[in-house]
């Protein structure tokens, strides 16, 4: 009886086929960094890439890049080391099976102002938000103030970054177009122009109380949001 039932079980095994199945093995791009992925760059000189070498299987292949500059909008292949702004660059390369992979560098370009001449800079930030600042909101990296003219100065988000750095969200939540007077000599400082609400929140936001602090090298300012958040923001300048 178990030889019967064992060779009706020998009967409904299947026939797994293998012939003709060729097994293949591809290899995604892998990418080397040289230099750092974050680098911070002085103003006014030219910006030469580290470089980064893309591979597959141990064999070099081609590999492309793409600039984008986060506050201009400027798209090109490098980093215009005479224009401040957060610049994003992206490296591609694609393997022989046609599959594709990128790495991204990211570089600060900023003049360092001595707050004798110049309050321009690149900082770290600072917020406090309706009174309560959590440890995302502080020391985040970076807020760029930049001359547009003479005394004039503009600072690439006029919430310290709260939503765009600390949340994460990205430059549509930043609060663009913010600028203002600081006269060192006279220790005066005003705003120029409002920031133009808070990216695609919207709404309007008013800056108020501005201030520096040479000694410390800090800027200090109060923007109210009509959505009803009160934003103090404390920039510290980082030495690039």
């Amino acid at each position: 009886m178990l030889t019967v039932i064992s060779g009706l079980f020998s009967s409904c095994e299947k026939k797994v086929e293998t012939e003709g199945i060729t097994e293949k093995i591809t290899y995604y791009p892998k990418f080397d960094y040289k230099g750092d992925e974050v680098v911070l760059h002085e103003l006014g000189s030219a910006f030469v890439d580290p470089g980064v070498t893309a591979s597959e299987n141990g064999a070099n292949i081609v590999l492309s890049l793409a600039v984008e500059g986060y506050y201009t909008g400027y798209k090109g292949t490098e980093v215009n080391g005479n224009v401040a702004d957060k610049y994003h660059i992206t490296y591609s390369a694609v393997n022989v099976d046609g599959f594709s992979g990128t790495a991204e560098r990211v570089v600060f370009v900023a003049k360092t102002g001595d707050f004798v001449n110049s309050i321009e800079g690149l900082y770290t930030s600072t917020v406090v938000r309706n009174g309560s600042a959590g440890a995302q909101y502080r020391n985040m990296g970076y807020i760029i103030v930049s001359k547009v003219s003479g005394n004039t100065y503009s600072i690439s988000d006029a919430i310290g970054g709260y939503y765009d750095l600390g949340r994460a969200y990205g430059n549509a939540y930043r609060s663009d177009g913010l600028t203002v007077s600081a006269d060192l000599s006279t220790s005066s400082f005003s705003v120029v122009s409002q920031a133009s609400g808070v990216g695609v929140f919207g709404g309007n936001l008013e800056t108020g109380a501005f201030s520096v602090n040479p000694t410390n090298k800090t800027i200090y300012f109060e923007s109210n949001w009509d959505a009803g958040y009160f934003f103090q923001v404390t920039l510290t300048q980082v030495s690039i």
